[in-house]
């Protein structure tokens, strides 16, 4: 990224003025080197804070809000820094802007750990603009002052000035290059449990969701879609729907044919009287029985990912040895709120208000649309009802920016739940075959693991020619065992299916077939599922203590219930690592019932505990949706589910009772929002194991 310069004049006329506040910008590249500042213009750069002369702080938030708690813990770090009275703090999600905030881009559970250095120093430099802005006022002593509760306080006298009575001098001041940052063992906020700012908003309704966006003269469309993954609009006839009371448009668009009307349920009614003709294409009679075939004839194909030692051949040469085949199916994200987009496209310019997770590639979409600098997009990001990864692709902001354009005033595009369904971006189906190898005393000696499932990163043109795709492979590729000879292979079938990161990615099939392999293995040795994990984790403290933990707690080995049994399972993703320890119950019908989840995890230093508590209950019950009933199958080239009866979701009533141990480690920082979903359907699956006897080799478990 190009440095920025500009005059100390430029800066101080955008910086301040009467009512205005502060605003603290800075520049902060790799090397994290500050510059004198830059425009609040065009070409600003990462501008976070802003004090008001009421005292009130607004915190931007370049993140997306999707309910795991960045509109909350990204504040904290600013204001613990800042010194910031907590009650007088907001935030805001800031716009789009790749010039202040670099790429927004929500996902990969990286919001804390890529923003708390930088965001540490962003709150240390407005607090010490602030202390420079009192003692310009007072003619005092640095020494003399110190920032306490959105105040400099003359500590000799005990005078006081508020954020808010030095904000206008104090953004007249240039930002520090290296402020001084707070010893860890001083923070009031960082590592306390804090009531959520956003929580208040959603309680009393008057947070905005994308579906909530309402703008003078919008009109709702529908879009008809393809049916079948590659097909081609051939026709289409517009004389019924146009007849439909409301409706005011029928417009071709890129991805099939848009129903315009004065509101949701005419658009939907114009959209079913709509008389389409699709080219299926080449897939269009493709099912899942097709796709399972075609990935298990490509099994010797594979690439490797790891090859550690003679695996293959020890394990033709091994008396004691275990085979096994592992599926997993595509995945709906299936969030709460379906996929929605409002755009108004001007000649002049465009405005995009959109639940996004991607509010910089919403704006970059959105301007390769239009034609229009980047500048002239306004990208307004709501609240997200979920997004679990989905709502970092582009197709629902595509469908209402062209609708918009076609038809000359603002457009919401809504999704119904089976277009959300059925629209694509799934989590790729996965086939595995795995070969294991013991020793004589029954420890695992080998482990060959052949994978076969679409490419995320090829599908987005991302894979270049490289024979690994690293999402694909991430928790299988870095297995945490000390085994001495381990070999993974990987490679993809090309499909039209569109895939697309889901929450845990990679590590959402692969630690299910690894960690149900693994207590194959210590089964088959003779060994307890804890212990041997414990004996083979030698060289991970970290994994070796969190499974720990999580046992104790469960306690593990100990007497249950009649009719309940333990499973575990351990992982970790994005930094984070979680074990879990399901206790389940399996009645006479073959029911799974899930009592209980103990979750032990270790993701660093801990911003807010409460946030990391939430996301792991969120994460238990997303995972647990997949591994009981998770499924997208296809027939005719068509996915055959659609709506919540043929893709259902934890009930309450279904929902275990979830204890959460954090275990604090002093390493880096880790992500939270993903790492707590890949560990539960294999805990689950090994306690069905130890119920029933039976192994559980292909998801969903759905009946035993």
């Amino acid at each position: 990224m190009a440095e920025s310069t500009v005059s100390r004049r430029d800066f101080l006329k955008v910086s301040g003025g009467a009512g205005v506040g502060m605003v603290l910008s800075f520049y902060l590249p790799a090397t994290t080197r500050w510059i004198e500042g830059t425009s609040l213009v065009e070409g600003q750069l990462n501008a976070w804070i802003k004090v008001g002369t009421d005292d009130m702080i607004t915190f931007f938030v370049s993140e997306s809000e999707m309910g795991q708690g960045i509109m909350t813990s990204l504040p904290m770090i600013l204001a613990e820094e800042m010194e910031a009275d907590w009650s007088r703090v907001r935030a805001e999600h800031a716009p789009a802007n790749a010039g202040l905030y670099g790429n927004q881009s929500t996902g990969g559970s990286t919001s804390i750990r890529t923003n708390f250095d930088k965001l540490r120093k962003a709150g240390a430099a407005a607090r010490e603009m602030l202390i420079s802005a009192a003692r310009e006022t007072w003619g005092v002593a640095r020494e003399d002052l110190r920032a306490e509760n959105s105040a400099v306080i003359h500590v000799p006298s005990g005078r006081k000035l508020s954020f808010g009575e030095l904000a206008v001098r104090a953004s007249r001041l240039v930002p520090p290059e290296d402020p001084p940052l707070k010893d860890r063992k001083d923070f009031k906020l960082i590592g306390k449990r804090t009531k959520r700012l956003d929580t208040p908003y959603k309680v009393n309704g008057t947070a905005v969701y994308g579906m909530d966006v309402k703008v003078p003269g919008m009109l709702v469309a529908q879009v008809e879609h393809s049916p079948v993954f590659g097909g081609r609009l051939q026709s289409f006839d517009a004389a019924e729907a146009l007849k439909v009371d409301g409706v005011t448009n029928v417009v071709e668009i890129p991805s099939g044919v848009a129903v315009v009307a004065k509101g949701y349920w005419p658009a939907k009614k114009g959209r079913d009287a709509l008389r389409v003709t699709w080219d299926r294409g080449e897939y269009g009679d493709v099912s899942t029985t097709d796709i399972t075939r075609m990935c298990r004839e490509l099994i010797p194909k594979g690439a490797d990912a790891r090859n550690d030692g003679d695996a293959d051949d020890v394990v033709r040469a091994a008396e004691r040895k275990l085979t096994a085949t592992y599926e997993v199916p595509y995945l709906a994200h299936a969030t709460m709120e379906p996929m929605n987009c409002t755009a108004h496209v001007r000649s002049d310019g465009c405005d995009i208000w959109a639940p996004t997770q991607a509010p910089t590639a919403t704006q970059s979409t959105a301007a390769r649309i239009t034609g229009l600098p980047p500048s002239r997009i306004n990208v307004h990001t709501t609240f997200l009802g979920g997004g679990f990864g989905r709502r970092s692709a582009v197709d629902f902001v595509e469908d209402a920016v062209y609708t918009s354009k076609a038809v000359g005033a603002p457009v919401k595009v809504i999704y119904s739940r089976e277009d959300d369904t059925r629209a694509g971006h799934y989590r790729p189906t996965a086939y595995n075959e795995f070969e294991g190898a013991l020793d004589k005393d029954g420890w695992p000696l080998a482990w060959v693991h052949r994978i076969v499932s679409p490419s995320i990163l090829d599908g987005k043109g991302w894979l270049r020619g490289r024979p690994i795709d690293q999402a694909a492979v991430e928790g299988a590729a870095n297995i945490p065992y000390d085994i001495p000879n381990v070999h993974v292979t990987w490679t993809y079938p090309k499909l039209p299916i569109t895939t697309h990161w889901w929450r845990s990615v990679g590590s959402s099939q692969n630690a299910f077939v690894t960690e149900c392999f693994f207590d194959e293995l210590a089964h088959a040795g003779g060994k307890d599922p804890v212990e041997a994990r414990l004996r083979l984790l030698g060289k991970e403290p970290r994994h070796a203590r969190v499974l720990e933990v999580a046992a104790e707690k469960a306690g593990w080995g100990k007497a249950l219930p009649d009719g309940h049994y333990h499973g575990c399972a351990v992982h970790k993703s994005f930094g984070t690592i979680v074990a879990e320890v399901a206790e389940v119950s399996v009645n006479d019908a073959g029911e799974v019932h899930v009592h209980r989840v103990t979750v032990a995890v270790d993701c660093g230093d801990v911003v807010n505990p409460d946030t990391i508590e939430a996301q792991m209950h969120s994460a238990v019950a997303y995972g647990l949706t997949a591994a009981l009933w998770g499924e997208i199958t296809f027939k005719d080239g068509r996915v055959e589910q659609g709506n919540f009866d043929s893709y259902p979701v934890l009930r309450m009533n279904r929902m275990p009772r979830v204890d959460v141990h954090i275990v604090t480690s002093g390493d880096p920082l880790g992500g939270i929002g993903e790492p707590g979903t890949p560990p539960i359907a294999p805990a689950v699956c090994n306690a069905i194991f130890a119920a029933t006897g039976k192994r559980v080799r292909k998801l969903p478990i759905r009946k035993v």
